[in-house]
């Protein structure tokens, strides 16, 4: 009678997500270590990417320039770092950063 692949439980204390493993090798056990450790890492830093993009849009809602211009500033070295890093594709953190530019100088515009 043939085995039934063994499924064994990884407990992940630094989060609350389990997951069930078929593959039994010590190097497939690693990978999937490995592959939760990246999972929240780049979960943490997309959601660093979307705080910065929402604290430029609540400057441009606001209305003030200055402050815009300056959350606007602070939000660009971040995006080109996750799209260095692959996080994000690069089509997208230039679009994000050209709707942001067009939003902040429509607020000089407007005044």
């Amino acid at each position: 009678m043939a085995e039934k692949p063994c499924r064994v439980p990884i407990f992940l204390f630094a989060s609350k997500r389990t997951s069930t493993q078929l593959a039994n090798s010590p190097q497939a056990k690693k990978r999937a270590r490995q592959n939760e450790r990246r999972r929240r890492q780049n979960s943490s830093q997309r959601s660093m990417v979307r705080t910065c993009l929402k604290k430029v849009e609540a400057a441009v809602e606001q209305g003030d320039f200055n402050h815009a211009a300056a959350a606007f500033a602070d939000a660009l070295p971040v995006i080109d770092r996750m799209a260095d890093k692959g996080i994000i594709h690069k089509n997208k953190a230039a679009r994000h950063k050209s709707r942001l530019n067009a939003k902040v100088k429509a607020l000089v515009e407007n005044n």
